[in-house]
């Protein structure tokens, strides 16, 4: 018996790709063009696969008006890339722990407001929980303020595992032994799951710091860390994201981006702080 002939996937056309990248861009601020070709058809295809929709028009009119969003939230979670470890760039770890909490702590004076360091983009978890780690176990004053650390991706998908807080050993490969043994339990050979305390310890939410609304309630912040976000957008999405950064931050609050970014380039309304370990970028005092 000869098997019935598998359907071709529904055929997407440069303008529709063009179509879908402008669309995309304006509700993500994340920049994509023909170069990316291969990977958005393949993306674009599994989804119009999943939702039975036979053209590419059609499945964009049920991203655009579906009640709820839920099929653009799944879009997104196909299109974003989430590769990280922990302790990844370990050196601005060390800068937070030796020299930018102390100047917040110091700037406090009587004030015992929570220190709040916030994530972004956290992809699967693993740099909010090495920031956790990194304060408990570098930083002496830790002890003496509420520390608050928020964590938040666009990808809903990514913010499900980071709560879960599960690894394989791979994404451990920097964490030492004796880090590993107090602040994980083994699962099996090849998994690590991070110890309730330090996961209760992080607030995981929804955010896309393109949208004004969900930005809005990020306020009261005193450090962020943005790393490699900001290489996926244009020059007008870096603009409005630092924007956005200066308005979450307190006076005085910093900014860490991946070692391929500088905030120069994109704005003057930061000021660049050059630490031993980094250079870092600083939402003025006053």
């Amino acid at each position: 018996m000869s098997r019935p002939p598998v359907a071709a996937p529904p055929k997407i056309s440069a303008e529709d790709v063009v179509s879908f990248c402008d669309f995309f861009y304006k509700k993500t601020g994340i920049s994509m063009d023909a170069s990316r070709r291969y990977f958005i058809d393949r993306r674009l295809e599994e989804r119009m696969a999943a939702n039975d929709c036979k053209t590419f028009r059609e499945y964009l009119a049920l991203v655009k008006f579906q009640p709820g969003g839920g099929e653009m939230q799944a879009l997104i979670n196909e299109m974003t890339v989430n590769e990280t470890y922990f302790f990844r760039e370990d050196y601005q770890f060390q800068c937070l722990t030796r020299h930018m909490l102390d100047e917040i702590a110091d700037r406090r004076g009587n004030n015992r407001a929570p220190i709040r360091i916030w994530s972004v983009p956290c992809s699967t978890g693993e740099e909010p929980y090495t920031i956790a780690i990194s304060i408990l176990e570098n930083w002496g004053r830790a002890n003496d303020f509420d520390i608050e650390i928020l964590a938040s991706d666009i990808d809903s998908r990514v913010l499900g595992r980071a709560q879960e807080g599960i690894y394989e050993a791979r994404a451990l490969h920097r964490v030492p032994t004796k880090v590993r043994d107090t602040y994980f339990r083994k699962l099996d050979n090849d998994r690590w799951q991070v110890i309730d305390d330090l996961r209760e310890s992080v607030d995981f939410s929804l955010v896309n710091v393109c949208n004004p609304t969900q930005m809005a309630r990020m306020r009261g912040i005193d450090v962020i860390f943005c790393r490699n976000l900001l290489i996926y957008f244009d020059d007008l999405s870096r603009r409005r994201a630092a924007e956005h950064f200066y308005e979450a931050l307190n006076p005085g609050g910093f900014v860490a981006l991946g070692h391929s970014e500088s905030m120069s380039r994109i704005s003057n309304i930061f000021n660049p702080r050059k630490f031993p370990e980094a250079i870092v970028h600083q939402r003025p005092v006053s």
